[in-house]
């Protein structure tokens, strides 16, 4: 199967957070974006272990088995968190949100749980893709309850019963995609996120301005964020190098 996407992906700590706790992963069919949530401990850790499990399921892919696929990804990661969490009791209570695309062509497979998400940009207009996984979408007033409005209702922890959202598309040539973690879209409006993916630059560009963007409005969380281009003609896209971000950058 072709390869017919490029990426560029990006990843940073915001103005006030002292680590990075986000994890990412950009390669040849995979790419997946982990937020470890700040409110329990080691997110960093539960983001890495995530994203290090589901890394082994980067592979060609027949468009009928994306959705397999990410489901055995994301049970891996899944229980990867688990298993460090039974090394390490102190760890116990980590835990990440995670949303992951896997292609095919122009076909794609999608993954989610938690509060990261994904958007497509399409003959200009910008959709988002995911739900947030959030109490504040569930209760009615919740958006308004300071204590409650964070809280997430699905996420990975190890736990049997965490199981995402999944579903498969069709991409359109020259369909613009954007992965990311709550850092960028808890600041920056959707206006202006539809703004800089439709503009002319190099991935790489709009990319840095994404996190330039976050970074000015003062962003309280880790921001990351993975920009796919979804080629014109099928001439299969140049080969991108496997990146590791955030907390699993080590191992890039």
């Amino acid at each position: 199967m072709a390869k017919l996407t490029t990426w560029a992906a990006r990843s940073a700590t915001g103005q006030v957070r002292k680590g990075n706790q986000d994890a990412a992963y950009a390669g040849q069919y995979l790419v997946a974006v982990a937020d470890g949530m700040g409110g329990h401990v080691a997110g960093d850790v539960a983001s890495l272990e995530a994203i290090n499990a589901l890394a082994d399921f980067d592979a060609e892919t027949e468009p009928a088995e994306l959705v397999q696929a990410l489901s055995n990804g994301v049970a891996a990661a899944n229980a990867a968190i688990r298993q460090r969490g039974e090394l390490e009791p102190g760890l116990r209570t980590m835990s990440t949100t995670l949303t992951a695309m896997l292609w095919s062509g122009r076909s794609y497979g999608i993954a989610h749980i938690g509060d990261s998400r994904a958007y497509r940009l399409r003959a200009g207009q910008l959709r988002q893709l995911t739900e947030d996984h959030a109490y504040r979408n569930l209760v009615s007033g919740a958006a308004a309850i300071e204590d409650i409005a964070p809280v997430m209702s699905r996420f990975l922890d190890g736990r049997a019963d965490r199981s995402p959202d999944l579903d498969t598309r069709q991409a359109l040539p020259r369909d613009r995609y954007l992965l990311c973690s709550d850092g960028l879209t808890a600041v920056v409006p959707g206006t202006a996120i539809r703004e800089e993916l439709s503009a002319t630059h190099g991935l790489a560009v709009i990319a840095d301005r994404l996190i330039d963007l976050a970074d000015s409005a003062g962003s309280p969380d880790n921001i990351t964020v993975i920009v796919i281009d979804v080629a014109a003609d099928d001439a299969p896209s140049i080969p991108t190098p496997v990146v590791y971000l955030g907390s699993a950058a080590a191992r890039g």
